[in-house]
């Protein structure tokens, strides 16, 4: 994977999208989106998140109009007012805003950071966290823990399944009721606790996987059994308030499981939706979607207010020094590429002098370090205002001038033909039709250059000492090279 790039993204979320856009938005399996993303030309890295209330999908590119193209295709069919494109400077600030609950539709809620360590780790089997990524989300997920632990974003309301709660509540008298939860994950396990402080008398927990379901029955504080998904219509009979909140590609309940339920509050936090809306139809059931909730959470968003810009504050802070880190990366695989094409041209022009003067007489192994000493001086000094250059720009600039820089600078070198140092009849001939198939090699970016003689003119025979090397070339030698012949 590239050491750097740019981070593209795409969000279709609650604050914008109805629950059918997001769920439009939303693949079947996140990680078949991961790997479709990956198979796309020009992506070295993937990731994606899809919640209740929001699907998200990153790329790693080397260009960001590659970026772009790779998500284009995401959500189709959804508004396009309500679809959020992120460059790469947004992507990073989103997913620690994210992280932190500020994206969250309660406001500070703890759910989504385990959702975000979740999809990293899904991300992460699929090989689609890359350099790029890993740095992006570690430093979103300790954005998050910091939020929480340093400020009183999560105070009160902390997650969706507490504010269904809070909602079913007004809805319906739960003193001495009967309740459902479907789905047995995070939310649905916040969502049975919560119940269970409000006065019901019983608590059904249905769930894929019924030893999962029968564990959260055993630890919250009433009469609760655990159940498997096929059990759940026939639980609605005698359930007022039913809480749902699975992964189910397919509904789980539809409008005839209901039609004889009685007087029952439906709230449906499914991704896609777990209840049926038509089975509102029915005079007794009022059936509710995440959108119900915003009247919970702007309350929630109120008392909020403060520790959100404590988080804001402190998401600038760590937004700072993850770009610097990003932007100093960059530079440096530039620079790194620099000197690394550097020592295949510096490496190849020695051998091709070491050839030259082999064939005038022997070189000795002290004057072949002269001369490699040299050359390591050339390259270290003729590299050191670029460097110097680049690093300064990585310090200052923002990310889209670094990016554009290194477009332009372009420090990656071809590979040369290699010269045989033993075959004392390679000619300048050869040399130059080296060169020149590099630059035929370019990819049209790049202008090419040509490269000096190997041997100085003036100079036929490696120096034994500073009376044998011109005026002219003394000038422009290093200090420690002159030292060393002055010794000689």
């Amino acid at each position: 994977m590239m050491r750097s790039g740019v981070i593209t993204g795409v969000s279709v979320a609650h604050d914008e999208a109805t629950v059918d856009e997001i769920e439009a938005a939303t693949a079947p399996d996140v990680r078949d989106r991961i790997a479709e993303l990956l198979a796309t030309p020009g992506v070295a890295e993937a990731f994606a998140i899809q919640t209740c209330n929001r699907s998200e999908a990153y790329v790693v590119t080397d260009r960001a109009e590659q970026g772009r193209a790779a998500l284009d295709g995401i959500a189709d069919g959804v508004r396009s007012g309500v679809v959020d494109r992120m460059d790469h400077e947004t992507s990073l600030r989103h997913l620690m805003r994210l992280a932190a609950g500020l994206e969250s539709l309660v406001l500070g809620e703890d759910q989504i950071i385990g959702q975000l360590r979740d999809a990293v780790e899904t991300a992460r089997s699929e090989d689609g966290i890359g350099p790029m990524l890993d740095d992006t989300l570690m430093k979103a997920i300790h954005v998050g823990e910091r939020a929480r632990t340093e400020t009183a974003i999560n105070e009160g309301v902390v997650s969706l399944g507490s504010a269904a709660v809070t909602l079913a509540d007004r809805e319906a008298d739960l003193d001495g009721a009967t309740a459902l939860v479907i789905g047995a994950g995070e939310m649905g396990t916040v969502a049975a606790e919560s119940l269970a402080d409000t006065g019901i008398d019983r608590l059904v927990i249905a769930n894929r996987t019924v030893p999962h379901a029968t564990h959260i029955a055993e630890t919250v504080d009433v009469d609760a059994s655990g159940v498997g998904l096929p059990a759940a219509p026939a639980a609605t009979d005698e359930a007022s308030v039913i809480i749902s909140a699975t992964g189910s590609p397919d509904p789980i309940l539809d409008a005839d499981d209901l039609a004889d339920s009685g007087a029952t509050v439906c709230i449906d936090l499914g991704q896609p939706r777990d209840i049926d809306p038509a089975a509102e139809e029915h005079d007794t059931v009022a059936v509710h979607d995440i959108d119900a909730l915003e009247a919970i959470t702007d309350r929630t968003h109120a008392r909020r207010a403060d520790a959100a810009d404590e988080v804001e504050a402190m998401i600038d802070e760590e937004f700072d020094r993850l770009l610097a880190l990003f932007k100093r990366k960059r530079a440096d695989a530039a620079i790194s590429a620099m000197y690394e094409g550097a020592e295949r041209v510096k490496q190849r022009e020695v051998r091709t002098a070491m050839a030259k003067l082999d064939s005038h007489g022997e070189v000795t192994d002290e004057q072949r370090e002269i001369i490699e000493s040299l050359a390591d001086s050339l390259v270290s000094q003729l590299l050191s205002a670029p460097t110097k250059s680049l690093r300064d720009a990585a310090a200052s600039d923002d990310w889209t001038t670094i990016q554009t820089a290194m477009q332009l600078f372009n420090p990656e070198f071809d590979e040369v033909p290699e010269v045989d140092p033993d075959d004392s009849a390679a000619s300048e001939d050869e040399v130059n039709a080296g060169e020149a198939d590099t630059a035929d090699a370019s990819d049209g970016d790049r202008q090419s250059v040509s490269m000096p003689d190997a041997i100085p003119d003036g100079v036929d025979t490696v120096p034994d000492s500073l009376d044998d090397i011109p005026d002219s070339v003394e000038k422009e030698m290093p200090a420690h090279v002159l030292e060393q012949l002055s010794e000689d």
